[in-house]
C-alpha cells in the first residue's frame, strides 16, 4: 500500500487553513515599492525562499548583477511573456536583489548566482518603480509639496528626490520628453541604479486620441522610451527592466496594440529579450510556493517509482513519454502533484482568455489542495481523478473560466449527488471500489472543458485518461471498460475514435456514428466532396475549364482561350513520402487523352488534395451527410426528437457543411505544374509543387496568382524572353525565320516551353519586339524572296498563323540593306535611261527621278529587268540526281517532337530548294485486340473528314 500524499508533503500554513486570497498570489510591484505588500512578497528573505529561480531568471539576474557592478550586463532588458507568465514576479526579484534590504548570504539562491558573475560585493543601488496601472495620465501624483504630471517626471523624484525632479521640472511642466542628455546626467547621478517598468502599455495606450491630458501627448511618452533606451547605453551602471504584455487580452484594442507595436521598435534597439517561465520549470514554482515542504527524498521516491513502473508494466495502455526514465524524474520534481495536471493546466486551460499561467494554476490548485486535506484524501498523487468537482469552491473555480453552461454538466454527468459517474460506482462494486466512474470522469474534465465545438481535434485519448486516473495496482481492464460505460450512458459525454470530451450540449452523436458507417465511399462520399470543390472553386478565372474529378478522356486536347485547370480526385493525394499518388494520376492525363496520346501537353495544371488531410475531408463529408440525413428524417417525421434536440441537430449539419468547405479549402492546397528539363541532353518530365493559402477568400484567384508567383503561367511577356527563345529553338543555321502560328502551338504542346496565357500574350510581346531594331522583325508573310508587310522598328497589326513571319534580327538587317541597295540601284538605272533618251540640242525633260520605297513593303514603283537564264553552270542534267524518296517510322508518343526535327533537318531542305517540288504522304495504321467503339471511329472520321484526308477507314 503506498503512502498517502498527505502523509509525506506538507503544504503551507495559508494553504491548508484556506485564508490565502487570490490577491494575494498576484505580486504587485507598487505595493512593495511602497512597503505594503504581504510578506511573501514584501520580505526579501521570504520572497526567494518562495521562488524557484528559473534558467531565464538566473541568467536575467546575473545580467543585473553584472549592469550595477559596472562589469557589462544589458542597459535594457524586455519582459515579454503571456498573460500570467511570471513578469511581475521577476521584477520583484531584480527589486530585492538591487535595492539590497538585507545581505546577499541571506537570500536563497543568490550567493550561488553572484559567484558565478564573480562579484564578490553587490553595491546596493537606487531602484525607480513605474507602475502604468497606478498611474494616472489625467491626474498628477503628489508627493509632498510636489505636483508631478509625467513619466519621467516621476522618475526623476524617484531616483533623486527634489533634486532629482528639478533636472526635468519644465519638461514634466509642458508635458514634453526631456532629451537624452538630461536624461544621461539624471541616471549618472542617480547610478548605480535600476527602473522597473510595468504595465507601461496600459498608461501610454490611453494617451492616443485627439484630447492632451497632463502626462503629456502620445508622441512624447514615445519620445521619452526612445531618449531614455539610449540613454542606458551611456550610463554603464544603469539599467530598465520594462514588462511588455504578449497576450491581446492584456493589450488592451487597437490604442494598445499601436502603443505596443511602438515600444518593441524602440527596445528592440537595445533590448535583451527574457522569456522568463518556461514549461519544465513550472513544477518547482508551484510547488515551491503550495507545499512549505515535500517530504523526505526516499519516501517520494518510492511513491513515484512505484508509479513509473507500473506505467512500463503496461506498454500502450499508457501515453509513450510514460515508458520513459525521463518521466520517472518528472514524477519526482512535480510530488506530490501528478505532472498530468500541470500539463493539462499549462498546454490546455491556459489557452482559455482569463486563465494566467502560473497564477491561474497557483489559486486553482490552493483550493484543491486545501479541500483535499480537509476530506482525509488518500491518494499517493493529487491526480486528475482527485479533483473534488463535488466541492462548490472547486467546481465553481473550475467553471469560473469556461462558457456558460458547464454547470449541469458536472452535476449531472460527473460529481453532483446523482450524478452518471457516481450512480454507475454505486451500482458496480468492481468500479465503486476505486471509484472508477468518477474518476475517469474527473480526468475528461479537466483533459477537455477548455476546448471548444470549433477545433478540429477535441477531447482528451484514452491512454491520458488512464494516465489521470489510475494508481499502481488497480487492473487497466476496469478503467477500459467503465469509459465505454460511460461513453454509452452519459447524455453531454462525446467520443471519436480514441478521443473523449465532455460538451455543454447533449449528444445526438451515437447516432450520426452509426449512420457514417452506413455509407458508401464512392456512392455518397465522392460525390459530395466534388460538390464541395465546386464550391470552392467558384468566381472568375482565366482557365479554359475546371475539371473536377474528370476521367482523362474527357479532358479537352486543345490550345483552348487558357489553360486547364485539372483538379485530381480524393484518391489521388499529393504525399511528400516516395510514394506519390498524385504525381501517377497526372501523369497519365498529360500523356494520354483517354487511349489516344495527349499532344497539348503544356496547357494542364493540377490541383491535388493534401494526404494527411483527405483523411479529415473524408470524415467531414460523411459527418455532414449523417447529420443531413438525421434532419432529413425529422423533417419526414421518422424521427422524434425534442425541440432542443431538432435545433441542435440543424445546428450540426449546417455546421458540418461549413466545417465541410473549410477542409476541403485546406485539403485541395497543391498545385502541381508538369515540366521539361534537360538532364544528360535528354529530357525528362519533372514534376513541381507549392501549396497555396488555405484561407484565400477566392481560391481561383489564388491558384492564379501562384501560378503567376511561380512563373508557371505567363500573362506578361518581355521581347528578350521571345528572342532568346526563338535563338535556342527555331534560329539555327541557315534558318532565320518561323512562323508565329509554330510557336504558339509549340508553347501549349511541349513543356521545356514556356506557358502562354493565350494567344494574345504572344501578340503583344511581338507588337512590343518589333516597335524597336532589338529583338526581331515581322512579316505578314512571304512569296518567293520577298516578305510582305515587312515591319522592323515599327507597328503592325500581328497575326497568329502559318503566314505571319518572326525574322531574326541579323536578317532582318540584311533585308533592309537589300531595299536600300536595290533602291540606290534602281535610281541610277531610271537617271542613266533618261539621260540617254533626252537631245543634246534640244533639250528635253528633266532626268527621271526614283519614285519612294515604302520601307515597310518589299514593293517596289519600279521594275528592272532580271537574267533570262536560270543556270550559268552548264551542267548535263544525266549527272545529276531528279528524285528522292524517303520513309521513316515515328513514336505515336512524341511525334510532334519527332517530326518537327524531320521537318527542319530534311523536308525543309528541299522546300528551300529552287524548282524542287515537294510531296508529303502521311501513313497512319493502328491496331486494337479489342476493336475501336463506335464512338470511338465516329470522332475519328470525323476528325479525319476535318483534316481533308484522301483515305480514311477502318477495317474488320
Amino acid at each position: 500500500m503506498l503512502k498517502p500524499w498527505r502523509e509525506i508533503a506538507h503544504p503551507h500554513k495559508d494553504v491548508l487553513e484556506g485564508t490565502f486570497k487570490q490577491s494575494e498570489f498576484a505580486a504587485d510591484i507598487s505595493q512593495v515599492a511602497q512597503g505594503r505588500a504581504t510578506p511573501e512578497y514584501q520580505d526579501a528573505v521570504k520572497f526567494f525562499q518562495r521562488t524557484y529561480i528559473t534558467e531565464g531568471m538566473r541568467l536575467l539576474l546575473i545580467s543585473v548583477a553584472e549592469r550595477l557592478a559596472g562589469q557589462g550586463g544589458d542597459p535594457v532588458i524586455q519582459l515579454q511573456t503571456a498573460f500570467g507568465g511570471g513578469k511581475t514576479h521577476t521584477m520583484l526579484a531584480v527589486y530585492h536583489l538591487a535595492s539590497r534590504q538585507v545581505n546577499t548570504q541571506d537570500l536563497e539562491g543568490i550567493p550561488p548566482i553572484l559567484d558565478q558573475a564573480r562579484i564578490a560585493h553587490l553595491p546596493q543601488a537606487r531602484v525607480a518603480v513605474i507602475d502604468g496601472i497606478q498611474l494616472s495620465p489625467s491626474q498628477p501624483a503628489r508627493h509632498g509639496q510636489l505636483e508631478i504630471k509625467t513619466l519621467w517626471g516621476e522618475l526623476a523624484y524617484q531616483l533623486l528626490g527634489e533634486a532629482g525632479y528639478a533636472r526635468v521640472a519644465a519638461s514634466d511642466a509642458q508635458g514634453t520628453s526631456p532629451g537624452k542628455d538630461v536624461l544621461i546626467e539624471l541616471l549618472q547621478a542617480a547610478a548605480p541604479c535600476v527602473i522597473l517598468m510595468d504595465e507601461l502599455v496600459a498608461f501610454i495606450r490611453q494617451l492616443e486620441g485627439p484630447h492632451t491630458l497632463p502626462a503629456g501627448s502620445f508622441d512624447s511618452n514615445l519620445s521619452f522610451i526612445q531618449a531614455l533606451t539610449e540613454a542606458l547605453k551611456a550610463v554603464p551602471n544603469a539599467l530598465l527592466l520594462a514588462s511588455l504584455p504578449e497576450s491581446e487580452l492584456e493589450v488592451g484594442g487597437m490604442a494598445g496594440q499601436k502603443v505596443l507595436s511602438a515600444l518593441e521598435k524602440y527596445f528592440a534597439r537595445v533590448e535583451s529579450v527574457w522569456k522568463p517561465v518556461a514549461s519544465q520549470e513550472a513544477f518547482e514554482i508551484v510547488r515551491r510556493r503550495l507545499f512549505e515542504n515535500v517530504g523526505a527524498p526516499d519516501e517520494k521516491e518510492a511513491v513515484c517509482r512505484a508509479f513509473s513502473d507500473f506505467y512500463r508494466a503496461h506498454p500502450g495502455k499508457f501515453p509513450s513519454e510514460t515508458q520513459e526514465n525521463a518521466y520517472h524524474d518528472r514524477l519526482l520534481q512535480s510530488y506530490p502533484i501528478h505532472p498530468e495536471i500541470f500539463d493539462r493546466l499549462y498546454e490546455d486551460w491556459s489557452t482559455l482568455d482569463k486563465f494566467q499561467r502560473t497564477r491561474g494554476v497557483l489559486q486553482y490548485l490552493a483550493i484543491v489542495i486545501h479541500r483535499l486535506w480537509n476530506s482525509d484524501n488518500r491518494d499517493a498523487l493529487i491526480m486528475p481523478g482527485s479533483l473534488p468537482l463535488n466541492d462548490a469552491n472547486v467546481r465553481n473555480k473550475s467553471i469560473h473560466y469556461l462558457p456558460q453552461g458547464w454547470e449541469p454538466v458536472v452535476e449531472r454527468e460527473i460529481d453532483g449527488h446523482h450524478a452518471t459517474a457516481i450512480t454507475l460506482d454505486s451500482a458496480n462494486p468492481l468500479y465503486g471500489s476505486v471509484h472508477a466512474a468518477r474518476r475517469t470522469a474527473r480526468t475528461i474534465f479537466l483533459g477537455s472543458a477548455p476546448s471548444s465545438a470549433a477545433q478540429m481535434v477535441r477531447g482528451i485519448t484514452a491512454d491520458r485518461i488512464l494516465l489521470g486516473s489510475m494508481h499502481p495496482g488497480q487492473t487497466v481492464g476496469v478503467f477500459e471498460d467503465v469509459l465505454k460505460r460511460l461513453r454509452d450512458q452519459m447524455h453531454y459525454l462525446y467520443a471519436d475514435q480514441n478521443r473523449y470530451w465532455f460538451d455543454t450540449k447533449p449528444n445526438l452523436r451515437r447516432e450520426m456514428e452509426g449512420r457514417k458507417q452506413r455509407l458508401d465511399d464512392a456512392l455518397h462520399i465522392q460525390p459530395l466532396i466534388k460538390e464541395s470543390v465546386q464550391k470552392v472553386l467558384k468566381g472568375q478565372h482565366c482557365f479554359a475549364g475546371v475539371h473536377i474529378f474528370t476521367p482523362s478522356a474527357d479532358i479537352p486536347d486543345d490550345i483552348g482561350q487558357g489553360p486547364r485547370l485539372v483538379v485530381l480526385a480524393p484518391a489521388q493525394p499529393y504525399s511528400r513520402g516516395e510514394h506519390n499518388p498524385a504525381y501517377q494520376a497526372a501523369e497519365e492525363i498529360l500523356k494520354n487523352r483517354g487511349s489516344q496520346p495527349r499532344q497539348k501537353q503544356n496547357r494542364l495544371i493540377f490541383l491535388a488534395p493534401d494526404d494527411e488531410t483527405i483523411g479529415r475531408l473524408r470524415d467531414q463529408a460523411r459527418t455532414y451527410l449523417a447529420w443531413q440525413s438525421i434532419v432529413q428524417d425529422i423533417d419526414h417525421e421518422t424521427l422524434n426528437l425534442d425541440l432542443y434536440q431538432t435545433k441542435q441537430a440543424r445546428a450540426e449539419k449546417e455546421q458540418a457543411l461549413l466545417i465541410l468547405h473549410q477542409i476541403t479549402q485546406e485539403a485541395y492546397k497543391w498545385l502541381i505544374c508538369p515540366l521539361e528539363e534537360f538532364f544528360k541532353n535528354k529530357l525528362t518530365l519533372v514534376w513541381e509543387a507549392v501549396s497555396i493559402s488555405t484561407v484565400a477568400p477566392q481560391v481561383l484567384k489564388a491558384i492564379e496568382d501562384k501560378l503567376k508567383e511561380e512563373e508557371w503561367l505567363i500573362t506578361q511577356w518581355s521581347p528578350i524572353h521571345l528572342k532568346n527563345l526563338l535563338k535556342q529553338w527555331y534560329f539555327k543555321g541557315e534558318k532565320e525565320q518561323i512562323n508565329t502560328q509554330k510557336i504558339w502551338h509549340d508553347t501549349c504542346q511541349y513543356l521545356y516551353m514556356p506557358r502562354l496565357l493565350n494567344e494574345q500574350v504572344l501578340k503583344e510581346t511581338i507588337s512590343q519586339g518589333i516597335a524597336s531594331q532589338d529583338f526581331f522583325a515581322y512579316a505578314q508573310g512571304q512569296e518567293q524572296d520577298k516578305y510582305l508587310g515587312f515591319v522592323y522598328g515599327g507597328s503592325a497589326l500581328v497575326n497568329i498563323d502559318d503566314s505571319a513571319l518572326l525574322i531574326a534580327q541579323e536578317s532582318a538587317q540584311a533585308h533592309i540593306e537589300r531595299q536600300v541597295q536595290q533602291q540606290a540601284e534602281a535610281t541610277r538605272a531610271a537617271e542613266a535611261l533618261a539621260a540617254s533618251e533626252v537631245s543634246p540640242s534640244m533639250g528635253g525633260p528633266e532626268p527621271m527621278k526614283a519614285l519612294p520605297m515604302d520601307t515597310n513593303s518589299d514593293k517596289t514603283s519600279l521594275s528592272l529587268p532580271q537574267e533570262t537564264e536560270s543556270d550559268l553552270s552548264q551542267t548535263t542534267t544525266e549527272s545529276r540526281k531528279t528524285t528522292f524518296y524517303g520513309t521513316t517510322e515515328i513514336d505515336p508518343i512524341h511525334a510532334g517532337m519527332q517530326f518537327r526535327t524531320l521537318l527542319e533537318e530534311v523536308i525543309q531542305n528541299f522546300t528551300t530548294a529552287f524548282g524542287t517540288e515537294v510531296k508529303i504522304s502521311i501513313d497512319i495504321e493502328a491496331k486494337s485486340p479489342e476493336g475501336f467503339d463506335d464512338s470511338f471511329q465516329r470522332t475519328i472520321t470525323e476528325n479525319c473528314r476535318t483534316l481533308k484526308f484522301k483515305a480514311a477507314e477502318f477495317e474488320g
